[in-house]
């Protein structure tokens, strides 16, 4: 159990690594990349960590949202 949870954090690290490659530099990151990062960078675990609606009856995808709030 121990080998998979080091090979799990191993992995969200890889995983902020390519959201930091993905969006730029910390100056052009915005805000929503920085929180992404930092997210997967943190042990901390967040249900509704996505920044759209999650809902069976009506799904909303991040292509349908107004990204003009990344600054």
């Amino acid at each position: 159990m121990e080998k998979e949870l080091e090979l799990l954090r191993a992995k969200l690290k890889q995983a902020a690594t390519i959201i930091g490659q993905l969006t730029g530099t910390d100056s052009g990151l915005g805000s929503e990349g920085k929180r992404a990062r930092d997210y997967f960078l943190s042990d901390r675990y967040e249900p509704d960590f996505l920044p759209w609606p999650v809902s069976e009856d009506q799904p909303i995808r991040p292509e349908n949202l107004n990204a003009a709030n990344d600054d």
